[in-house]
């Protein structure tokens, strides 16, 4: 209630629908296209991915033959170790969980160990010695001839996975460099699987796909 020339008014208040209210209206219709074009963008991006996993069936070969390398290994009783920074660090762990649990098939467990859990010995050794050594240091001291050490790398050129390649080739290793276009890491791998694509993102997709295609190669090569 409100003075008008001191005299009482009351007020009524009026409920108004959507479609009396121009602005509302507009705004109902903005989100709505704005959910369209959502659904557009997530098509392009599924698309674009799939493009992507098309162009690598390229590599179909090389990914096979790291697979192969990697049941031979595991056949004899050796260790696969795996390792990154970042996303390619959770690509270790997820590996490395799949083989030590199961990935599809009932079978024994395989002895496998992602360098980027134990917060301990990563932050000791970057600590003490630099954190380009945290994964060579690992390797130093439970790699033997034999195991398998996989080093993923989005750009091919992450310092502290290079010196982890070599450290694990000079101490007789099977090396495999999963990495995007280029880099240093490649020549340095027995086996070097290259996702060549422009955007991370496109690489760590299919770098996810190359793990789980090796999971199922070795499943079937290796006699649980």
């Amino acid at each position: 209630m409100i003075g008008i020339n001191d005299r009482a008014v009351r007020l009524r208040p009026v409920r108004l629908r959507l479609d009396d209210d121009p602005r509302a209206s507009a705004d109902h219709t903005v989100q709505a296209m704005s959910d369209d074009s959502r659904a557009a963008q997530v098509v392009r991006v599924l698309k674009d991915a799939a493009a992507a996993h098309e162009r690598m069936t390229a590599n179909a070969a090389v990914v096979a033959e790291a697979a192969g390398a990697i049941a031979a290994a595991l056949k004899q009783g050796r260790t696969v170790f795996a390792f990154g920074n970042g996303g390619s660090a959770a690509d270790a762990q997820h590996f490395a969980a799949e083989l030590v649990g199961k990935y599809e098939r009932e079978r024994r467990p395989w002895p496998a160990i992602a360098l980027t859990t134990d917060t301990s010995a990563i932050t000791a050794v970057a600590n003490d010695f630099g954190f380009d050594k945290v994964f060579a240091r690992q390797i130093e001291a439970l790699g033997r001839p034999g195991d398998v050490a996989i080093g993923i790398t989005t750009s091919g050129n992450s310092p502290n996975v290079l010196r982890g390649l070599t450290v694990a080739k000079e101490r007789g290793l099977i090396t495999i460099a999963l990495t995007g276009r280029g880099g240093k890491a490649g020549p340095i791998a027995a086996h070097h699987v290259a996702v060549n694509e422009e955007r991370t993102s496109r690489v760590q997709e299919i770098h996810a796909t190359v793990l789980h295609v090796w999971c199922e190669l070795v499943e079937q090569d290796v006699n649980g």
